[in-house]
């Protein structure tokens, strides 16, 4: 797959060029409708988004309709959970349905008759092989397949059958429904593919209610078909079960949707396979569907990712018919956009030194001004308190520093954000040589606004008053995976797929501004020189505040496009 490496955002979409080319000609009595027909059983990811973002998107652009199907035809995989979730992810994307939910299984009884009209129309038999045996008789690629031994079973004997399959009277696996095609063409799926199967499981709809169930490619094409889609938008993988989608709607000689292909989203060090992600949710290498180093709309809501910034990475990688890989500093440079605008600037030392003023009086607290993102003027000021004794990040003190380290060493001058100039004076030490402290002096005419704030000086450090500081706790997080493709299959087949183990850092000591701890659950800050940072949905309270890392300051993306051009 090739790897993009920049964007226009005047990009040509192709899809969006079929629409407009259908309103021309009226080809759809001027209805539009889409849809996002995710099945419940798992959480959307990122990929997601972008099928998402282009359905609900040019249902607004062209004054259409798109709806919500689940497509719940396996409730061996299905879930309640996972249907709220999915809800919930597109609600938070800023999207709405047409009119209501939809599901597939409001449909058995309707696919069920259809079904019936195939064998009627002697085009689909009862097939007593087992799965094995079908593999077998289905062929290769380079080898046609071979009629199964019950494909000529009379309409009257399928019908009874299948009747009977639906009463109960067989056991799971012993015979399935088929459509009767063709064994011997080049799609290996026109060679009589299965379209029902006996389960007995309960669904999370329908009960018990039915023991047969439709397969996902017999149902997925008469649902469109059913809520008279236009463009039925699919990815890639896809294109080779049209032929069969067509085939069945032009039997049953029902309303046929347009299907369209694209190219699902690849990102760089990312897996977008929900049994991929499953499996690393049942075995324990994460917390869960939500946790902030998934790739889930839920996983990256808690690590600080907003609706903007997605929805923004997705018009940038526009919509494509051939595979390719995206870069994940494109994503996160989308997201560093939108929070530069909108996150409060903010004070907090995740690994702290202290800093003791000695010419500063002692017991005195002052307030000092602090502007609270100087990109939206309308976001004011706080009040930040500021006294002797103060914390400092360790990383901003080196005894022999090299010649172009800006921040504080042994006689050197530092700029404390928001406030004064200080001067350090002495290094104080443990038994075993371990930094524990700083003594400094100040200039008190160098507060900002004051008689020297003018003076020139490099380094300007963030700094949290000790006396008024308070702990949290802040989880630093890295890819999940070591390898920029992650998803070769063998190596998840032998359990053998390399986790990043730096994937998470926990910082369980860090000084935050007084304010912050009562920051609401989700709330977006940028923590000065430090990147930015959200308040966790789940394990954020006043008296244990918790907070994760969204994304870095350091915008790659943005030095590599700058570079290419």
């Amino acid at each position: 797959m090739n790897k993009q490496n920049n964007t226009d955002l005047n990009h040509s979409n192709f899809i969006r060029e079929i629409v407009k080319e259908g309103i021309k000609t009226n080809k759809w009595k001027g209805r539009i409708c889409t849809r996002f027909p995710p099945e419940p059983n798992g959480f959307l990811h990122i990929g997601h988004a972008k099928s998402i973002c282009l359905n609900f998107g040019l249902a607004i652009e062209f004054g259409g309709t798109c709806n919500l199907r689940f497509d719940d035809t396996n409730p061996l995989k299905e879930e309640n959970v996972y249907v709220k979730s999915i809800i919930e992810d597109v609600k938070w994307l800023g999207f709405s349905w047409a009119d209501k939910i939809r599901y597939t299984s409001e449909y058995f009884d309707q696919l069920y008759d259809w079904a019936i009209c195939l064998i009627k129309k002697e085009v689909a038999y009862v097939d007593d092989l087992d799965a094995d045996e079908i593999r077998k008789y289905r062929g290769t690629l380079t080898e046609a397949g071979q009629n199964s031994p019950f494909r000529n079973r009379s309409m009257e004997e399928n019908l009874d059958l299948f009747k009977r399959m639906k009463n109960g009277e067989f056991l799971d696996g012993a015979k399935v429904l088929r459509a009767k095609i063709d064994m011997t063409s080049g799609n290996l799926n026109m060679r009589d593919p299965v379209i029902y199967r006996i389960l007995r499981a309960k669904h999370h709809r329908t009960g018990d209610t039915w023991c047969i169930y439709p397969m996902y490619d017999f149902a997925h094409g008469q649902s469109d078909s059913i809520e008279k889609i236009t463009h039925s938008i699919c990815t890639l993988e896809f294109k080779d079960h049209r032929p069969l989608y067509d085939w069945i709607i032009e039997k049953l000689n029902i309303y046929h949707p347009q299907q369209i292909e694209f190219a699902r989203l690849n990102l760089g060090f990312t897996l977008l396979s929900k049994r991929k992600l499953l499996k690393l949710v049942n075995e324990k290498h994460v917390s869960g569907w939500d946790d902030p180093r998934m790739p889930t709309i839920s996983g990256m809501r808690r690590r600080g990712y907003t609706p903007e910034a997605i929805r923004d990475f997705c018009e940038r990688i526009g919509v494509a018919k051939a595979n390719s890989t995206v870069e994940m500093a494109l994503l996160e440079h989308c997201l560093r956009e939108d929070l530069n605008k909108r996150a409060t600037r903010v004070m907090a030392v995740l690994r702290p030194l202290k800093l003791t003023i000695t010419n500063y009086p002692e017991g005195q607290i002052e307030e000092l001004y602090a502007e609270n993102n100087p990109e939206d003027p309308q976001s004011g000021t706080r009040m930040v308190p500021f006294s002797r004794e103060l914390y400092i990040e360790q990383e901003d003190f080196m005894e022999d520093p090299p010649k172009k380290f800006f921040r504080l060493a042994p006689g050197k001058e530092v700029r404390l954000k928001h406030a004064y100039i200080v001067k350090c004076e002495e290094v104080i030490k443990d038994r075993n040589g371990a930094i524990t402290e700083l003594k400094c002096t100040y200039d008190p005419d160098s507060k900002t606004g004051g008689p020297t704030a003018g003076r020139k000086i490099k380094g300007t450090l963030h700094w949290v008053s000790v006396k008024q500081a308070r702990k949290a706790e802040v989880r630093i997080y890295n890819h999940l995976f070591i390898d920029e493709n992650p998803a070769n299959e063998q190596e998840w087949v032998d359990g053998k797929f390399a986790l990043n183990a730096e994937s998470m850092e926990i910082l369980q000591d860090c000084k935050i501004e007084p304010a912050l701890a009562s920051a609401k659950p989700g709330a977006q800050f940028q923590f000065l020189r430090m990147g930015y940072f959200c308040a966790d949905l789940k394990d954020f309270t006043p008296d244990s505040p918790v907070f994760n890392r969204a994304v870095t300051l350091r915008d790659t993306w943005a030095k590599i496009t700058k570079q290419n051009k």
